[in-house]
Order: structure tokens, then sequence, then C-alpha cells
């Protein structure tokens, strides 16, 4: 990895990379949406086996009962047990995370209420590249299970023995063998063989990515989560630790960002090294030996103030702070996942602490957190007016529709008096 100082040109520098428009992705995931929106299961079925190469008709879209119990009695003990682990942490972290439906009298005869429901129908976008997430699968579907979503539609280009033992577990019985742009465009406007959803939840390549941007003005999506980003912010600290934290998030995607902000040239070498070190060491091929050489950096900071400015500003998918007793944490605000002290590997938060991993990038921590059980659930505002409510707030609609010319409204509550 490369050291290089945090000057205000390579601050800028950085942040002005993320926002590029793939210009080249949202070609393609047009052209494929606009085909499947077109054409239905006919242009996704060709897309499939163009791009993924799986020949797939209506009869074998859907993984079968047989498959996914097979697949629950074939992975070791081992495995079934980290799936149970983890599904029992993210499932408490998600009921905790469950809006409350509430109701209050705003005054005599104005009572106000919100009552929580959830979304009818999702689509869960699980990548199925290099490898089937099997953890993405658990961060979707367990909040939504809570949140008591009444369909659940998973999609998965490529659904590997642990991903269908784990929809097992779950109870799911919707599992479609597609993914990519064609997948996104058949959850958001349906086909012959697949069901339009209301909302689609998941992470994806830059494809993908592109293709939920697309459908957004007609089905809800969650957020548009891009390559993944790691930033260790550290005055001190375990050189092993944080080369092995920085390799873990590079070797999600060739596009993945991993950078360390310090104010230590000591630490910096020492990490420099540690990561090189730990790469020769990396079976090939490995994404994080390309997104390290490419995108990876050391940002040698002149003090803290300033390595404090640029993590706020750059607004982190994850944000590491490794120091035992650290007194940045306090100072760094926006980030979409929070690892605070050396024993917080980043990958613990991705499979087992109970937290969820989808989570926005590109800065959009700024404005929201991760994946929770509230992007499940719809919040109804409901209130009851009584006459003697009628009569205290009369007055005040009727100023203020005057006061915006809105003469039915003001008449709306006179004809009641």
């Amino acid at each position: 990895m490369r050291i290089v100082p945090l000057t205000s040109r390579v601050e800028e520098k950085i942040l002005a990379a993320r926002h590029r428009r793939d210009a080249a992705a949202e070609s393609v995931a047009s052209r494929i949406v606009g085909d499947v929106r077109r054409r239905g299961d006919a242009a996704l079925f060709a897309w499939t086996r163009r791009l993924d190469g799986v020949r797939l008709t209506p009869a074998n879209l859907w993984v079968s009962t047989r498959d996914r119990r097979a697949a629950a009695r074939a992975i070791p003990k081992n495995l079934r047990t980290a799936l149970e682990h983890a599904a029992r942490n993210i499932r408490l972290v998600a009921k905790a995370q469950l809006p409350r439906s509430w109701s209050i009298a705003v005054e005599p005869g104005v009572r106000v209420a919100q009552r929580i429901s959830a979304i009818d129908t999702i689509g869960c976008y699980i990548p199925g590249g290099r490898f089937s997430l099997v953890s993405t699968l658990l961060m979707t579907v367990i909040p939504a299970q809570v949140a008591g979503v009444h369909r659940i539609v998973v999609v998965c280009p490529r659904p590997n023995e642990a991903l269908l033992a784990a929809a097992e577990m779950l109870g799911l019985q919707e599992i479609a063998h597609i993914g990519g742009a064609q997948a996104i465009a058949a959850l958001a406007y349906g086909t012959r063989s697949a069901p339009r959803v209301d909302k689609i939840f998941g992470p994806g390549n830059r494809f993908v990515t592109a293709a939920k941007r697309l459908v957004s003005f007609d089905c809800a999506i969650d957020l548009l989560a891009g390559p993944t980003e790691l930033l260790i912010v550290a005055a001190s600290g375990n050189p092993r630790y944080i080369a092995a934290d920085l390799l873990a998030q590079a070797e999600h995607d060739p596009d993945a960002l991993a950078l360390l902000v310090t104010t230590s040239r000591k630490l910096a070498t020492a990490v420099r090294d540690a990561v090189a070190a730990q790469l020769s060491r990396l079976p090939d091929p490995n994404p994080a030996k390309r997104s390290l050489a490419d995108k990876g950096a050391i940002l040698l900071a002149p003090d803290s103030a300033a390595a404090v400015r640029f993590a706020n500003r750059f607004a982190p998918e994850h944000l590491s702070i490794p120091g035992v007793q650290s007194e940045l944490a306090h100072k760094l605000h926006a980030a979409g996942s929070t690892f605070l002290g050396p024993w917080s590997a980043q990958s613990i938060g991705d499979y087992a602490s109970g937290t969820n991993h989808v989570l926005p990038t590109s800065g959009g921590a700024r404005t929201r957190g991760g994946l929770s059980t509230g992007d499940f659930v719809r919040c109804t505002s409901v209130q009851h007016i009584s006459a003697a409510g009628l009569r205290s707030l009369g007055p005040v609609v009727a100023a203020l529709a005057d006061a915006e010319g809105l003469v039915a409204h003001r008449r709306a509550v006179e004809v009641r008096q």
C-alpha cells in the first residue's frame, strides 16, 4: 500500500472519485431492465443464459423443496451451529430496532397515533458471483421476518449448499436462480414466472446497483450499496490487526476501498509492511491484491483534526477506531457501522455480532445508517378528532388556510362546526 500525505488536494480527489457516475454500467443495466420490462420471462431467461450460462425455464426457475432439505442435511455441523448463532444475534438486534406503535393525547379532543405495519412483499437480492453470500441472506431476511413481512422472495444466481441450508432454516420457500440487473427488473416489474415485489433489498455489483437506481422510480429499494469501503482512523494500534482488517474488506471486490488515516509515520510504515506480508500469504486469485494496489492507501494526516475532518466528510461504510480508549470515538459521527477497540474486527460485524452488514456507501452514511427492521415497515400516522377538538383547532386551521389561500381547506372545518 502507498503512504500518501493527506493534503486538501488528495482529500478532494478521494471524495470526488466516489461520485463519478458509472455510465457504462448504467447503459448496460438500462438495456437489460428495459428488455425484461417489455418481454418478461423471455428476456429474463435469455439474459440469464447469456450472462450466467444457466438455461432456465418456468419449471426450473425456483429452488425445489427437495434441494433445500438436502442442503440442510448435507452441511457440516459446525456451519449449522454458526448459522444458528449468527441468526440468533441478528434477530435479537432486529427486535430491538423495530419501531413501536404509540398513541398520545395532543390536547383535549385530539388524539394522534402511529401505527406500524409490515410491507407486504419484498425481494432479497443475494450476490452469487464468486460465492453465494449466505450472510446477506441472514441480514436481509431476518429483519423482514421480525417486522412481519408476509412474503419474502429471494433471488440468487448460483445459490450454494450453505445458502440453501440457511434458507431452509429460515423457512423460506421462494428462491429463484436469477441474478444481475435482470433479477432486479423481474422483482421490480414482475414476469409470468416471477412476482412483482413492493421493495427490493440487498447489495450487488455495479450493474445491480445501476439497475436498482433505475427501477427505484417504480419500486422501492433499500439503499444504493456500491463497492465496500473501510476507513481506519488510528494514531496507534497493532499493525497486524489493522492490516488484517484492510485485507478483509479489500477482498470483497476489486473496486473495494480500504484506507488508513493516521498521524503516525511509524504506524503507517508498520501497517504498510504488515499488509505486504499478509498479502503474500493470500491464495491466488484474491481481489484484495488488486484493490489495495489500485485504491488502497495509508493517508498520513498532519494532525488529528485533519484526520477527523476527512473521516466525517468521507462518511465510510465501515469505520474502525482501534484505539483501546480512543478519544476519537465521540468526534467521528458519520459511518454506516462503527467498530471500537482493537478486538472489534469488521468481519464480526459482517457475520455475527447482530448488526446489519447492508450499509450505505459513497458517503451515504452522512444521512442514514445501515439496514434495519424499520426499513421493512410502514409508519402510518392516525388521528381522531372529537367535536371539542374540532372547536379548539378550527380557528387554527382557518387562519393558516387563509394565509395560504386555500379556501376549501377552511370550509372543510367550518362545515363541521
